[in-house]
Order: structure tokens, then sequence, then C-alpha cells
């Protein structure tokens, strides 16, 4: 078992006896880690035809928030998205929400969810539309983060965002001096839409205040967030998009914790590597090291489970499924080839990134590897696929 699994299984008993309520995906994402490659979800057994070898697979949970077992998923989410990809400038922006909503996230995470992009997309649209800034509407591809370093509750969105876009005439216009918006006005907007999505919401009885608050003072807690400096950054401009889109993609699954960073753990205690962002880049500085009671570490880790179905990362734009046609346009303007057929990745072409390339051949003789025998699951009714439907 990897750190996080062992984690997690040592925690189960404290969470419940510290009366910690979980949601039911987060009840479901526990039991699957749990059983992430034993013998409980069974296998299947691997060798070599001469018999040289002879290799033994359990399989894995597949769960969205398993740390262990995504990589293969999202390679071929990634080599989906790059080859969309226009042959332009990209720019990286991100919106956060500021902590003094993490109550009202907390009680409506779906609802909240759905006017966090809302508000990141028009605001977007709406400035890159007026031809004071690009006058073209771009393509975007945002992706939800609810974690900081240490797993505390950090809403904000990631953004790619084309350095230019297809104008009303139907023309491709690129962003002039490498500038895509002022970030100031950028901030004022994406406030102000998102309070009044707020608003519009809790007066139509869509999003209720949370139980904790009161009424009026919640109404004046948005009142002084109007008037507070929220934070949206826009990175420097970048030549392609891969470096962004790669970005988003290592934290499409798995959850705001990997197994690199765990430095230490017992039934009590849980030590692990984090970056501290708050006086800016980390790039160069040596990582910090925290240390949460065990059932504390585990409680902030499985807030961030997504609901079945919750999509974290979605396009819009010339990036929209809908608009193939218009991409295409657009590729053409920019020299390129219409989008080809993605090619469907095996596990083994994943693992060749790491210098793997013959996982799948016996290491003495070369020979492919064959299936001996199937492992079936130890635990009675237990069924491999979920019964959801688990979305990126």
């Amino acid at each position: 078992m990897a750190a996080l699994q062992k984690i997690i299984e040592l925690g189960r008993g404290l969470l419940k006896a510290s009366g910690v309520k979980l949601t039911p995906h987060a009840r479901r994402a526990v039991e699957r880690i749990c059983l992430c490659r034993t013998a409980a979800l069974g296998g299947h057994v691997q060798a070599c035809p001469e018999g040289h070898v002879e290799r033994q697979w359990y399989n894995s949970c597949k769960h969205r928030s398993c740390p262990e077992c995504n990589f293969t998923s999202v390679e071929r989410w990634l080599a989906r998205q790059k080859i969309r990809l226009l042959r332009c400038d990209y720019y990286h922006v991100i919106f956060t929400l500021p902590h003094e909503l993490n109550p009202l996230w907390l009680s409506a995470v779906g609802a909240m969810t759905k006017l966090l992009f809302g508000a990141i997309r028009d605001t977007l649209f709406e400035l890159l539309g007026d031809p004071k800034y690009l006058g073209a509407e771009p393509g975007m591809v945002i992706g939800l983060h609810t974690w900081g370093q240490t797993a505390t509750l950090h809403p904000h969105g990631h953004c790619l965002v084309t350095g230019g876009g297809r104008t009303p005439e139907g023309l491709w216009r690129a962003a002039r001096n490498g500038y895509l918006l002022p970030g100031r006005v950028a901030r004022d907007l994406f406030r102000g839409k998102m309070l009044a999505a707020v608003r519009s919401e809790l007066a139509q009885g869509k999003l209720a205040i949370p139980a904790a608050e009161r009424e009026q003072h919640f109404l004046n807690l948005l009142n002084k967030l109007g008037r507070k400096k929220w934070n949206v950054c826009i990175r420097e401009r970048y030549a392609h998009g891969n470096g962004v889109l790669t970005y988003l993609g290592r934290y499409l699954r798995g959850g705001p914790m990997s197994n690199r960073r765990i430095v230490s753990w017992d039934a009590e205690r849980v030590r692990f590597r984090y970056k501290d962002y708050r006086d800016g880049e980390s790039e160069g500085k040596k990582p910090r090291e925290m240390e949460l009671p065990t059932g504390e570490f585990l409680r902030r880790l499985l807030q961030h489970v997504p609901e079945p179905g919750r999509k974290v990362i979605r396009s819009y734009g010339l990036y929209a499924a809908s608009r193939r046609k218009d991409l295409e346009s657009c590729r053409e303007m920019q020299g390129q080839e219409p989008i080809p057929e993605p090619e469907v990745l095996t596990w083994q072409d994943c693992m060749s990134k790491f210098g793997d390339g013959n996982c799948g051949r016996c290491p003495v003789c070369g020979a492919t590897l064959i299936q001996r025998e199937v492992i079936a699951p130890k635990r009675r009714g237990m069924n491999l696929k979920f019964p959801h439907r688990e979305t990126a």
C-alpha cells in the first residue's frame, strides 16, 4: 500500500470517533481507495510464454480522488486536449474566491461551483469581447481547484486562455503587444459578477445562508466583500499552451496531496511537505513541513472529494465541444491541419514516459507477456465499475 492509502485506512476509525460527518461520496472514496490494488478487487496474472517471469497485478479502484491509479486517464485526457490547441500565444489566469465565502461554499458546493465557473467565463468573455482589449472570442479551458498547499479550503479557478480569438467577422485577431487584460479591471468585474450571482441565488431561494450565520450579518459581509480587493492573477505570456494544460491535468484527478509529499505518518500524526506562496512565487525555495493530527489531515483531504458527475474542468469559447467548426476555421487561419483523431493510449504507452518502454514484455527474452489467470474479487458482489458516472 502507498502512504496515503495507509493513512486513510488508519484514520477511518479516528474520523468516526471524532464525530466528523462525511458526505456519501467522501465515504465512497474512502472505501474504494482503501481497497485499491488489493486482493479485494481481484486482478490477473501475467506471465512470459517461455516461463521466465510471472507477475500478479491487482485491479485499481479507478476513483477520481485516488492518488495512485489515475495516471493513465490523465495522460489520455492530455493527449486529447493537446491536439486541439491552436498555434498561438496563451495566458494563465487565476481567479480566487475570498476565504470569507468558504462557509457558503461548504454549505452548497454544487451551486457555488456553478457560480464560480459562470463568473470566470463571463468576466473573460465580456472583457476580451471589448474592442478596447481584444474584440474577439477566445478559447479557454478552466480548471477548478478547491485546495491550497496544506489541503485547506481555497476555491480558485485556473484558466488557459488563447492570446487571440475569432472576431464577429470570422477573422483571427491576436492579442496586441503580448498583453491580455489589465488585472485591476478583471478583478473588479469578476468580484461584481460573483457577488451579484450570489445575491441573485439567495433572493430566488436557490442558495441558503449557512446555518451558523445570521442573515443580516451575512448580507453585511457581502457588502464588505464588494469593497475588498479580490485576487485575480494574470501570468506572463506563454508561447504555447502545453505547460498550463499539463498543470491543469496534474490536478484533474488524485486530490490535493500526492504520496511523494508525505514525510512520515502513524495513527496519530501526519507530516508532509508544502510550498508557501504567501510571499510570492516559491521557485528555488526549500519546501516547508507541516504536521497535523491524522484525523484533521483526513478531514482536510476528504472535503475536496468532488460529487459524482461534477466536472472540475470545463471548456468554453472556441474550445467548447459544440464549436468544432469554428475551431477548425481558426486552425486553418493559423496554418494548422484539421484536428486529428486522438491516438488511443494504452497503459504501456503511458508508462513509457518514465523510461519503462517494455513493461508489457518479458525482461529476459522480450516476449509479450500473456494473461494466464484472472483473480476473482475476494469481496462477494464487488463491482469493479462504478455505479455512477465519474466525470472530469
